[in-house]
């Protein structure tokens, strides 16, 4: 078990972020190898980003394609849902 001083030192903290970003893992399975609350190492990372210090890795060509599909499809289901509300409006107010 680390001690509690170790985990409060930036080094540890910086080495645990970058643990993180350049394994792939999930943040709880590395939390859980470290022995640190999944909030907390959850919030370096994050503080790390926020920060300009580490930096997403940038997206492949595979990832692009389906994000743009993704979007496609995204804008097509907000599209239905709108033409449902109006079309439950104008029945609602026939109604009356």
């Amino acid at each position: 078990m680390v001690s509690k001083r170790k985990k409060d030192a930036p080094e540890y903290k910086a080495e645990a972020v970058e643990l993180v970003v350049s394994s792939g893992r999930p943040v709880a399975e590395i939390a859980r190898d470290l022995g640190l609350n999944e909030g907390t190492l959850g919030s370096w990372v994050n503080a790390a980003k926020r920060s300009g210090s580490i930096k997403d890795k940038p997206l492949t060509i595979d990832e692009r394609v389906h994000m743009k599909e993704l979007e496609e499809e995204n804008r097509k289901l907000r599209m239905g849902r709108d033409f449902l509300k109006k079309a439950a409006a104008w029945f609602a107010s026939q109604n009356q």
